[in-house]
C-alpha cells in the first residue's frame, strides 16, 4: 500500500479549476514531491490539447521518466478526464471513431510509460444514462482486453451507480483487465453506505481517491464532508484491499505541500487504525 497524489495538488490551480492538467508546474511537483517522501503520483489528461500533454508525446514520455527516476516519483496511474470531457460512449459516427482513435493512443502511451492503471470516470458529463450508453462503453473497449492484458495495464472505472448497480455493471467486463476505482469523496455526496458499495464490488477496487465531501455538494476539507473514513478503511481492510490511495483532495488556497501533507498522514491513520 502506497499514498500518492493527483497530479496537480503541490501547485496552484490552472485557470480556478479544482482538477487540470498543470502546464506550468507539472516538472515542479516531482521535486516537491520528493521532498515530501512521496513517491506515487496519479497523472491528469484533459481532452484540450490532448495530443499536447507530455503523456501523448515520445519526448514528453521520457522527460517524465528522467523526472521520476531522478526524483523517485513513480507515476503508475492516470485519470482520464478527457473521457467525461468528451465521452466516446455518447457519441455516433465520425465523432465516435476519433474518440475513439483517442482512446487508443491514450492506451498505447499508458503502456510504453509503463502505467497500472487508466481511470474513465462514468460520472457528470461521463455519467451512464441509458442501457444504449453503457452497451456502446463496453463495444469501445472489450476489444482491448488482449492489448490491455499483455501491456498489464487495467481500465479502472469510476462511477455514480448504487452499489448493486455497479456490481452488475462490472461482472460484465473480464477481471484481468478492467476494475474499478473507488471514490470516497463521490459516495459520500450520493448518500452511499461505504460498507455496502465495498461489501457488493470490493473484490473488483483496483485504485481508490481519497477525497471528502459534501452530502450532494462539494469537494471540502478531509473530515469536514459526510465521508466516513473510518467505515472505509474498516470495509476496505475486510475484502483485502492491497492498494494504493491517491490524494484527490480539497485544494489548499496557499500552502499546497502542507495540506497534501497533513493529508497523507490522516489517511495513513485511518488505514492503520481500522484495521484487524
Amino acid at each position: 500500500m502506497d499514498i500518492g497524489f493527483m497530479q496537480g495538488r503541490l501547485c496552484d490551480r490552472v485557470d480556478g479549476k479544482i482538477q487540470a492538467f498543470p502546464w506550468l508546474n507539472w516538472e515542479k511537483e516531482f521535486p516537491l514531491a520528493q521532498q515530501l517522501g512521496m513517491s506515487l503520483m496519479e497523472w491528469t489528461l484533459d481532452q484540450e490539447r490532448l495530443y499536447e500533454n507530455p503523456l501523448m508525446t515520445v519526448s514528453g514520455r521520457q522527460r517524465i521518466r528522467e523526472l521520476s527516476l531522478q526524483h523517485g516519483v513513480r507515476v503508475l496511474s492516470l485519470t482520464g478526464d478527457c473521457f467525461m470531457q468528451a465521452p466516446f460512449f455518447k457519441a455516433s459516427g465520425a465523432v465516435r471513431e476519433e474518440l475513439l482513435r483517442d482512446l487508443h493512443a491514450i492506451v498505447q502511451a499508458c503502456a510504453d510509460l509503463g502505467m497500472r492503471y487508466l481511470l474513465i470516470p462514468l460520472v457528470d458529463n461521463g455519467s451512464l444514462t441509458s442501457a444504449a450508453e453503457e452497451d456502446a462503453l463496453l463495444d469501445g473497449l472489450l476489444p482491448l482486453r488482449e492489448r490491455l492484458t499483455a501491456a498489464k495495464l487495467k481500465i479502472v472505472f469510476e462511477s455514480d451507480f448504487e452499489p448493486e448497480r455497479l456490481a452488475r455493471f462490472i461482472a460484465r467486463f473480464p477481471e484481468g483487465a478492467f476494475g474499478l476505482n473507488y471514490d470516497i469523496g463521490n459516495s459520500a455526496a450520493l448518500g452511499y453506505s461505504a460498507s455496502q458499495e465495498i461489501a457488493s464490488y470490493g473484490h473488483r477496487i483496483d485504485n481508490v481517491h481519497v477525497k471528502d465531501r459534501i452530502l450532494g455538494g462539494t469537494t471540502v476539507p478531509l473530515s469536514t464532508g459526510n465521508a466516513n473514513f473510518p467505515e472505509v478503511f474498516r470495509a476496505l481492510h475486510a475484502v483485502g484491499y492491497e492498494g494504493d490511495f491517491i490524494l484527490q483532495t480539497a485544494r489548499a488556497d496557499v500552502d499546497h505541500v502542507g495540506a497534501i501533507d497533513r493529508y497523507r498522514a490522516m489517511t495513513l491513520a485511518w488505514w492503520r487504525d481500522n484495521g484487524p
